[in-house]
């Protein structure tokens, strides 16, 4: 290891070998202080999980600064309203500091009421509410009660946890809404209920297509392209698919409790993955023509985009990639797609990953590949370097590394504006490295 690695880290980073088990890898756990981790606040963990309900208002109660933060934080795309795109703030100064601000946030809902008329209000109160403790809940309360719809606080204060407690206030803000709703008697369904995935550049449309063609009906969208008429429908699902288990695994837990709705985990992204997710809902709803369906559909597919990658195989075999992405899931299906271009991953690892994914990560990556939990800068760094790789697959706060590396990248984070799910993603992703890896420009950084 670098002796530029904080010694409280070593044990959140590990280097496969022979005999080397995942499970002492150190995760899912509270950032390190100092560590300056990648991850993001509370407050923006619940924002990214909600903000794609479109016609949500979505009441910052904060300084402006955490409404310019968060505004447009996602690529997702609306078939309807266009609202989520704004974001709304109470804009708390020095007075409100010192004498409260729950008649400015109370003005702001009443603004909002007589001007829009909204179905759905999202409160979230960032780090300084949580300091001078106004009363949001209250407010909301009494809010909801004067005109009648939902609104709902999310009590997000930086300070009481990372990213992942956001994720967890997001999902406890989702039951309460959808709870009201649950049906006295199980309705007869066979359709899904799709947790975690966020409509990036359209993704969630591709994967509703798929299950249109073998004959799966989406009830809800939990929350790409999601609208308070079709969230409030989420408890008369069959099944709940979970593609982002890191943002919504604790709501796919709490809906099999309280409606009785399974879950099942699956991916999107990468041929392999998108295909076994298919064929895994086709056989949990347990209808065979719905299986002998999705069995022609996962083959054709499968077939052409395997012979489309054989054009770019020879551009990209032997390459070596670095991965550092969110979850868990997205890592493992990043690999194996490297893994049919040809390109080996030297260095993966992942803001929120579990132990059980850690394992699978350690099963399908070559020995000597560096896997880390919760990185920082210095440790990207220095492993991208020592591992010589050639590309590097992250979000917009690894971009400025790359560059300075001069190493090649991909953006796989949120706010990207080209699907990378789904097969018509496959496509998107190779063109993508192809061209990022493959720049002539890579030649002019490594002669100076």
């Amino acid at each position: 290891m670098s002796e530029g690695i904080l010694e409280t880290r070593q044990k959140s980073i590990m280097v496969k070998n022979i005999g080397c088990s995942s499970k002492s890898i150190d995760c899912d756990k509270a950032s390190i202080s100092g560590s300056v981790s990648q991850r993001a606040c509370v407050y923006c963990g619940a924002r990214v999980v909600l903000n794609p309900i479109t016609d949500a208002f979505h009441i910052v109660h904060g300084p402006i600064g955490c409404a310019s933060y968060t505004w447009d934080i996602r690529g997702s795309l609306s078939s309807g309203s266009e609202l989520y795109r704004n974001s709304f703030s109470t804009d708390l100064r020095e007075e409100d500091i010192i004498f409260g601000g729950e008649k400015k946030l109370m003005a702001a809902i009443d603004e909002i009421a007589a001007k829009y008329s909204p179905e759905l209000i999202f409160v979230y109160a960032t780090c300084i509410v949580g300091v001078i403790g106004d009363d949001v809940e209250a407010v909301c309360r009494k809010a909801g009660e004067k005109y009648h719809i939902r609104v709902i606080p999310v009590k997000a204060a930086g300070f009481s946890g990372t990213k992942r407690q956001g994720y967890k206030l997001a999902c406890d803000a989702m039951m309460r809404l959808i709870s009201p709703h649950q049906l006295s008697e199980k309705a007869l369904h066979s359709g899904v209920n799709i947790l975690g995935d966020f409509n990036l550049a359209g993704e969630m449309w591709l994967i509703k297509n798929y299950f249109k063609k073998i004959g799966i009906d989406v009830v809800s969208t939990i929350t790409g392209d999601a609208s308070y008429a079709t969230l409030i429908k989420a408890p008369s699902a069959a099944l709940n698919i979970v593609q982002c288990a890191g943002s919504s695994m604790y709501l796919a837990n709490m809906m099999e409790e309280k409606f009785g709705i399974p879950f099942m985990k699956v991916s999107f992204f990468g041929i392999e993955d998108t295909s076994a997710s298919i064929m895994q809902v086709a056989h949990m709803l347990g209808d065979a023509s719905m299986v002998e369906k999705a069995e022609a559909f996962t083959k054709n597919e499968g077939f052409r985009l395997r012979k489309f990658m054989e054009k770019y195989r020879p551009n990209l075999e032997g390459k070596k990639a670095a991965i550092y992405v969110g979850g868990g899931f997205k890592a493992i299906s990043l690999i194996r797609q490297f893994n049919e271009m040809g390109i080996e991953t030297v260095v993966v690892g992942t803001q929120t990953g579990k132990k059980d994914e850690y394992e699978v990560i350690q099963s399908i990556v070559n020995d000597d590949t560096v896997i880390l939990d919760d990185a920082n800068p210095a440790e990207l760094e220095f492993f991208i370097k020592q591992k010589k790789a050639d590309i590097l697959v992250g979000g917009v706060k690894e971009r400025p590394l790359a560059y300075k590396l001069g190493v090649a990248f991909c953006d796989h984070n949120h706010e990207r504006k080209h699907a990378l799910g789904g097969y018509e993603g496959v496509e998107n992703f190779t063109r993508e490295i192809n061209l990022s890896i493959n720049s002539p420009v890579w030649e002019y950084m490594t002669a100076i």
